[in-house]
């Protein structure tokens, strides 16, 4: 009998180097010639998972979310995991810009993530477990051509393929 190979799709972020990331986008504003001497905040909270960019206006606070977005990518972080969920303006006429996290997979794209897999016609079985999918087969080159294709669909989700047996 042929032994069974699997891996697991997740979208779980380092969460230290998500710290690294907001800290050192943090030193770069603060050094910034055109953030001198202008009240800008980036404040972090790990359990809501929000991160709230503060500013004088909106042009700077477009400016932090870029600042924010290059760290976290040169972190080895994908930018799918950060979403602009709202953008408001607060006391004193700033602009402050709430963003997700995002680092677990939904039902519903998990659903999707097995639909793409079943209409690849490989021989292999998706199964949802939890916040994550687990891909088995009997062939390595099926895994890695499930792997190809869900790389290649864009479904806006940081997706990392963990544990490759």
């Amino acid at each position: 009998m042929a032994k069974e190979h699997s891996f697991d799709i997740t979208a779980q972020i380092d969460k230290q180097e998500l710290k690294n990331a907001i800290e050192q986008a943090k030193k770069e504003i603060a050094n910034r010639y055109d953030f001198r001497g202008l009240n800008a905040q980036v404040d972090y909270n790990e359990n809501s998972k929000l991160i709230h960019l503060t500013t004088t206006s909106d042009n700077k606070a477009e400016a932090m979310f870029d600042i924010l977005i290059s760290k976290v990518i040169k972190r080895g972080i994908s930018s799918k995991a950060l979403k602009e969920a709202k953008r408001e303006t607060v006391g004193g006429g700033n602009t402050k810009i709430t963003v997700t996290i995002n680092d677990t997979i939904s039902k519903d794209d998990a659903r999707k993530i097995v639909k793409e897999i079943k209409d690849l016609k490989l021989k292999v079985q998706a199964s949802i477990r939890g916040d994550e999918v687990r891909v088995v087969g009997k062939s390595i080159d099926d895994l890695q051509s499930a792997i190809a294709a869900i790389k290649k669909r864009d479904l806006d989700l940081p997706l990392n393929f963990a544990n490759m047996k």
